[in-house]
């Protein structure tokens, strides 16, 4: 058996907020236009795989819940709707090219964690989030970082 992995999913909350998720609570993680990322979700996630949610906009980075993986990848049908801001022509339900993943809440965070506290945290130095030029919306963390993030998030040490 595969054990549990860990994902950081980035999201522009004028997009998709983490308070949108906590009023959905489940939702379609759909147009990932990026291959890398797409490929996580279609090749690499599985049922109950944790997720870190994490608002990327400019001056209000952070991490606010942690949410969960309920349906493994699947073709992301926003790609063949022509009226989709993620419609792609060379996508079709015969050759999808696009996939996505359902979440579900899990977490609230007692408060955000912002990333300069992230920046600050020695066993996070390693962070696919800190690397530089890393804009992937979807990126794999370690079960330690994981944690480290989770106690921070409950306000604790």
């Amino acid at each position: 058996m595969r054990e549990k992995q860990y994902w950081l999913f980035k999201s522009e909350p004028s997009s998709y907020s983490f308070l949108d998720l906590l009023q959905d609570r489940v939702a379609e993680w759909d147009g990932v236009r990026n291959y890398q990322a797409r490929s996580f979700m279609r090749s690499d996630m599985r049922m109950g795989d944790e997720i870190l949610f994490y608002h990327s906009e400019q001056g209000n980075q952070a991490i606010f819940g942690t949410a969960r993986v309920v349906r493994e990848g699947y073709p992301d049908f926003t790609a063949w709707d022509s009226a989709s801001k993620h419609f792609d022509p060379k996508s079709n339900p015969d050759n999808p090219i696009w996939f996505m993943v359902d979440i579900e809440v899990a977490e609230t965070f007692q408060r955000p964690v912002t990333l300069k506290e992230i920046k600050d945290v020695p066993q996070l130095e390693n962070m696919g989030l800190l690397r530089r030029g890393n804009r992937l919306s979807i990126q794999p963390i370690t079960e330690t970082e994981f944690d480290v993030l989770i106690l921070l998030g409950r306000g604790s040490d």
